[in-house]
Formats: structure tokens, C-alpha cells, sequence
């Protein structure tokens, strides 16, 4: 496929040495791409591997996953299968069949690329698929960064290849290499969205106008250069991402014309992990939100996102995110908390808290405590006497939900020493007896 190679080399999506993970579904899309990447990975110095998802969705869903097992099987081509419930995600999170199987794909995804088993994932996205999206785009209410439709590469790990590919380029590749594929029975479903574009509307247009889908893949690219060039005109410096869920935007910029303060949530959310189902009718929600409301007004959007007006600031929060389980041993110096700041624990002999954030009897603390974020089941005796769970705690105290999540905590099991720059726990508390203490300083970002 001579338009994919141009492509790969124009837009430098692989490089020698890269780990490909191929989405590989069993139709002819992916099971072309598979096959054009394996045979390209052997002249170009890169590794490719299958990736096969079953969403359960389907009567046939298992067989066709053990298809693409057993292809690549036959072909000595390495491949990592898994079976997901995506209905049951959609049930818990109201989402659609469609974005919960892509949450669920993603999330496969993810945590390959994090167990670094592969340092790119190839989607089997075309020409056709290019065109259907952006006109899905449109008719969702986005502006032209959604007229722009897909990259060819996101955050630097997600390629596509076959961008630029016309389907029927594909068939003629398939037709040549005599490469097995399986037709999806859904394809056929006009519920769907992006099939109802592409069975009913597509053929419509392609009878009056015979290249249409490189029309509107033409007019997106026009689209991302207007885009790409207005974004690269916007100040957003004064945005701050407070975590990996949590971003605050100044007021002062929502007087700027709605074009660009779009642009600047569309980056804010694009920063704290939200991606999809955030449309034109919520960013007038939130401008609205942002000139108009009272401090303390809130707004709850799709997938738990919150966007709350906090004095000089709009914070949006994904309550979605959550921090990975990691803990930190008790160690004297300084040691980096992400979304928090900075813990610093030294041991003294001088009993003044002035110098310290806290300051705990060193004999006090069991030698199995460490330091990490909160969980379920956590207890606290708050300093003066008192247990309770280490939630309702954290309520009495008056810290924001959504600070809540990130601060570490000094445990012994569930048992909560220290709140990093909130209490210390009676348990621990100097006393008359006390010779050596941790000072400990809690410095946030």
C-alpha cells in the first residue's frame, strides 16, 4: 500500500526500534494494516504485535477474536487477546455501547503502553472512516478543531497509518496477499451512528458527487491548519493544572471572544485526561458558567466531570481519575508526591514545631508505616482524641472533594498516622517522654 508507506514517512510515525501494537478486530481494515506493518516491520528495523479485543457485544465476538489468534499464530506474529464487558460499562457509566467498548479498547491500550509491551498502538483508520468522522463531528456541534477529524498521531503513541488510504486501495492489497478477514454483522446496524453515515447517508452524496469522501477529508485538512494556526496564537499561561484530574482557569480569560476561550477548556480538558463527550452545547454551558453564575455555582457534564466557579477561577475536575496505588517509605529528605508537592522528613532532637509542618514521636511510628494516598477503610484519631473514618475527617476539616483523592497519608494497615499539611494523629503526638521526633514538611505544588 504505497499511500500508507508515503504516509508513515511523511508524518514519521515509526521509527527503528519501535514495539507496534496493531488493534487487530478480524475485519479488513486492521487485518490489512497487521499484515502491512509485519512485513514492513522486517525491512525497517521495528517489532510489530497484535492486539485483539472482544467486547462481548456479539453472539460471534469470541470466534472472531480466536480468529485473529490463530492467523496470527499461524504467521508467527505475536499476539495479546483480551475479553471485556463493555455493555456492563455503559449500564455503570451511562454511556453508549460505542464509547463504552472504545473506553474499554483504550484502557487495554493504556496499560500496555504503561507495562511498556509496546510503545505505539496502529489503528486501522482510513480515508472512508476520516470523511465519516468529521461529518460526525459537525453534526455533534464541534467547531473546526472537530472539522480537523482524526491526527495521525495523538499524544505520540496512537498512530494511523492508513489515514490517507483509500478503502479501495485496501481491498486491492487484501485481494493480492489473499489475507482472511471477517465481516463485523453490526457494520450492517443503521442504529449506530457512524453507520447510519456511512450505509445511508454516504451513498447518497457519492452518486451526486463521486469524490466526496476526498472532499471532505480536503476541507478537514483546511480545517486543521486554521485550527493549528489560531491555537498557536492563544496565551493559556496562567492555567493551572493542580493534578492529573484537576484544572483551574482564570475568570479574566473568559472575556476573551468564545473562539478562543473554547480553546483554551477544549486544551484544559484535553489535560486532565477527558477526550470525548464534551460538545459545543457544554462549552457554552461553561462560558456561561464563568461570566454569569455566583462563586460556588456548579455544573456536572458527561463521564463525572465537574466544572465548579471558584472566586478568580474555573476548576473542572474528572472525578473519573484515580491516582495509581503506590506507597513511599518514611525516609529522611525530601521525596516527590505526584499531584501534591513535595514531602520533606528529617529526624530531630529539636522539639519545635515552628520549623516543621508536623512533628511526631519517632518511637511512635510503627516500622511497617508508609507513606501513601488514602483508601477505603482508612481511620484517623485526630490529634486531641477522637476516631473516626478518615473521610468523614476530612469533611469536618473542610478539604475540597476534590483535594481529597491526593494527599498522602502517613498509615500503619488502615490506620492513619499523618494528613500531609492537615493533623497529625493523637497517636503520635509528642509527649514528656519524647527525645526524637520527625519533623516533616509538607510543601504543595
Amino acid at each position: 500500500m504505497k499511500s500508507a508507506l508515503k504516509t508513515i514517512e511523511k508524518e514519521n510515525l515509526i521509527q527503528e526500534g519501535d514495539k507496534i501494537g496493531v488493534a487487530v478486530s478480524g475485519g479488513r481494515d486492521s487485518m490489512a494494516l497487521l499484515n502491512f506493518l509485519n512485513e514492513l516491520a522486517k525491512e525497517q528495523n521495528f517489532e510489530c504485535v497484535a492486539i485483539t479485543v472482544d467486547h462481548g457485544l456479539r453472539e460471534n465476538s469470541a470466534n472472531d477474536a480466536k480468529f485473529v489468534v490463530n492467523y496470527c499464530n499461524k504467521n508467527n506474529i505475536k499476539v495479546y487477546s483480551y475479553k471485556v464487558e463493555a455493555a456492563k460499562l455503559s449500564a455503570e457509566k451511562g454511556l453508549s455501547i460505542e464509547a463504552a467498548a472504545r473506553e474499554c479498547r483504550y484502557r487495554i491500550f493504556k496499560a500496555l503502553l504503561n507495562k511498556k509491551v509496546v510503545n505505539k498502538i496502529a489503528l486501522g483508520h482510513h480515508l472512508q472512516d476520516q470523511a465519516e468522522t468529521i461529518l460526525l463531528n459537525i453534526f455533534r456541534g464541534s467547531g473546526i478543531t472537530g472539522a480537523s477529524g482524526m491526527d495521525y498521531i495523538r499524544d505520540e503513541v496512537y498512530i494511523r497509518p492508513l489515514l490517507k488510504t483509500d478503502r479501495t486501495e485496501i481491498m486491492a492489497y487484501i485481494n493480492s496477499f489473499d489475507i482472511p478477514y471477517i465481516d463485523d454483522e453490526t457494520n450492517g446496524d443503521s442504529d449506530f451512528n457512524r453507520n447510519y453515515i456511512r450505509n445511508m447517508i454516504m451513498p447518497l452524496l457519492r452518486n451526486r458527487w463521486g469524490n466526496v469522501y476526498q472532499a471532505i477529508c480536503n476541507f478537514g485538512e483546511l480545517c486543521k491548519v486554521d485550527d493549528n494556526y489560531i491555537n498557536s496564537t492563544i496565551n493559556d499561561d496562567g492555567i493551572i493544572y493542580e493534578s492529573d484530574g484537576v484544572v483551574r482557569i482564570p475568570v479574566n480569560y473568559f472575556s476573551y471572544p468564545v473562539s478562543v476561550t473554547n480553546r483554551i477548556l477544549r486544551k484544559a480538558f484535553k489535560g486532565i485526561k477527558i477526550n470525548s463527550d464534551i460538545e459545543r452545547k457544554h462549552l457554552r454551558i461553561i462560558n456561561q458558567l464563568a461570566i454569569e453564575a455566583e462563586n460556588g455555582a456548579k455544573i456536572t457534564l458527561p463521564n463525572h466531570v465537574s466544572v465548579i466557579k471558584e472566586y478568580n477561577y474555573v476548576t473542572i475536575t474528572n472525578r473519573n481519575f484515580k491516582p495509581e496505588p503506590k506507597t513511599w517509605d518514611l525516609v529522611r529528605g525530601k521525596i516527590d508526591i505526584p499531584n501534591f508537592g513535595v514531602l520533606d522528613c528529617q529526624i530531630t532532637r529539636k522539639l519545635e514545631l515552628g520549623e516543621y509542618s508536623h512533628l511526631v514521636d519517632y518511637n511512635a511510628i510503627p516500622k511497617n508505616a508508609v507513606w501513601r494516598y488514602r483508601k477505603d477503610g482508612d481511620v484517623f484519631t485526630k490529634f486531641g482524641g477522637g476516631t473516626k473514618s478518615l473521610s468523614d475527617f476530612l469533611i469536618d476539616e473542610k478539604i475540597p472533594a476534590r483535594l481529597r483523592t491526593f494527599i498522602p497519608v502517613l498509615a500503619s494497615g488502615n490506620e492513619i498516622l499523618v494528613v500531609a499539611g492537615v493533623e497529625i494523629s493523637d497517636k503520635v503526638k509528642i509527649t514528656k517522654q519524647t527525645k526524637t521526633a520527625w519533623g516533616i514538611n509538607a510543601v504543595r505544588f
